[in-house]
C-alpha cells in the first residue's frame, strides 16, 4: 500500500483481523502477543475459544479495538473494509497484506515474521510450503472448473483471486474469465453458458452441502460436482502446509 508502519519492536499487543494470518501468528509462537482476533479466526480451536473477539473481518468493533491500545494491527486489503482500516490507521500502526497468488502468500509469511520478531520461524514455514507445492501432482488432462463460494445468488471465485491461483496450480481452467468481476454473482443461465466440467463447492463462507450438489446436477447433469475444504483453497497463511496433500487426494476424485 506504499505506507510506512512504525511501532515498538517487537510488538507485544497484536490484533489480527484475518483468520489465515491469525493462525500464522500462533504457529510462529505468539499465543501471548495476540490479544484479540475476529470471530472467524477459528484456528487453533483453543485460541478461538479463549481470545477476545473484535467482531467480523468486515464488521469490526472499532471502540473495542481502540480501547485495547494495540502495538500492531495486522489485516488484509481484500478481507477488511477500507473505511474501518483507514480509521484505525489514524491511531495505530496497521500493516496490510495484499495477496493474489502463492508467491504473494510466501512473501507475506516472511514479512510477518520480520514484523513480529520471528524471522527464522516464518522463513522455515514459507520454505516448507514452497517445497510442498513442488510435489503437487498436476494432471495433464485439464478440466474447465467453476469454484462457487455462495448461494442465493451464486457467487464464484474469479480469475484475479488466490483461489484461482490454487486452481491453476492443480491444472484446472477457471471458466470465470477476466471479463467477470473478482467474485461475480451468477444466475443459473450464466452457469449454463459457462458449462463447467467440474464444479467445486467451497465449505466457506457459504456452508454448501449435498443438497446443493443435487440442485446443480438438476440443470448441469454432465458436470462433476464436489464439496471441497474452502480453507485449503483460500487461507494463505501456515494452513497452506496442509493444502498440497489435500489437493493431491482431491484430484483422484476429480478425474475418476
Amino acid at each position: 500500500m506504499g505506507r510506512r508502519v512504525s511501532f515498538n519492536y517487537p510488538p507485544k499487543r497484536i490484533i489480527s483481523l484475518v483468520p489465515s494470518q491469525t493462525e500464522l501468528l500462533y504457529d510462529l509462537g505468539l499465543k501471548n502477543e495476540v490479544i484479540a482476533q475476529t470471530i472467524f479466526c477459528i484456528h487453533p480451536k483453543e485460541m478461538h475459544e479463549s481470545k477476545l473477539k473484535i467482531g467480523g473481518t468486515k464488521k469490526l468493533k472499532m471502540d473495542l479495538i481502540k480501547s485495547l491500545q494495540p502495538d500492531l494491527i495486522i489485516g488484509n486489503k481484500e478481507e477488511n473494509e477500507q473505511q474501518q482500516i483507514e480509521e484505525l490507521m489514524l491511531e495505530f500502526p496497521v500493516w496490510m497484506s495484499d495477496i493474489k497468488d502463492l508467491k504473494d502468500a510466501l512473501i507475506m509469511i516472511e514479512q510477518v515474521g520480520v514484523l513480529v520478531g520471528k524471522t527464522e520461524e516464518a522463513n522455515k514455514i514459507a520454505e516448507n510450503i514452497h517445497l510442498d507445492f513442488e510435489d503437487l501432482l498436476v494432471q495433464t488432462e485439464t478440466k474447465k472448473c467453476l469454484y462457487l463460494i455462495w448461494r442465493a445468488p451464486w457467487m464464484a471465485a474469479g480469475n484475479d483471486t488466490f483461489i484461482n491461483d490454487m486452481m491453476k496450480r492443480m491444472g484446472l481452467i477457471n471458466v470465470v474469465s477476466n471479463e467477470f468481476a473478482r467474485y461475480p454473482q451468477l444466475t443459473n443461465e450464466n452457469l449454463l453458458e459457462l458449462n463447467p466440467e467440474l464444479i467445486l463447492l467451497s465449505s466457506e463462507p457459504y456452508p454448501f452441502n449435498e443438497k446443493h450438489i443435487e440442485e446443480l446436477k438438476s440443470f448441469l447433469p454432465k458436470a462433476k460436482v464436489l464439496l471441497v475444504d474452502g480453507e485449503l483453497f483460500s487461507w494463505y497463511g501456515s494452513r497452506l502446509l496442509k493444502s498440497v496433500k489435500y489437493f493431491n487426494n482431491l484430484m483422484s476424485e476429480m478425474y475418476v
